[in-house]
């Protein structure tokens, strides 16, 4: 799978330069972004902006991953979906799913959520 990353101070942007998430990238997906050493203390923004369509592995494949960032105390935003996978996604993850237009919205809403965490951790 041909990706391209950039690390920030407190996020990672992972770009999949495939047109097609499906069956036969799924599970490279899924191992590529469960074991990338940048992840262990940063969020993930998923650009998907080159992604045409995927299948139903595909759907569940960013599903698993962005559970997998959440079960680790990290946020995940979703963005650059045609308005085709907004919807299927959407179908699929519910209300869980942060999906934004922008990756300048994306960014927000991993950044407000991170503010989230250090205020709750503070009150304890």
């Amino acid at each position: 799978m041909k990706f391209k990353i950039d690390t920030k101070e407190k996020i990672v942007v992972f770009c999949p330069e495939e047109v097609a998430l499906d069956a036969n990238l799924s599970d490279q997906f899924v191992t590529t972004l469960s074991t990338l050493p940048e992840l262990s203390t940063r969020n993930l923004i998923l650009d998907l902006k080159l992604v045409e369509k995927m299948d139903d592995s595909g759907i569940q494949a960013i599903l698993t991953v962005y559970q997998h960032i959440y079960d680790n105390s990290r946020s995940c935003a979703i963005t650059g979906l045609n308005s085709a996978l907004t919807k299927e996604l959407k179908e699929a993850g519910g209300d869980m799913l942060n999906i934004a237009p922008t990756m300048a919205e994306a960014i927000d809403l991993i950044m407000m959520e991170e503010l989230e965490r250090e205020l709750l951790d503070g009150m304890d």
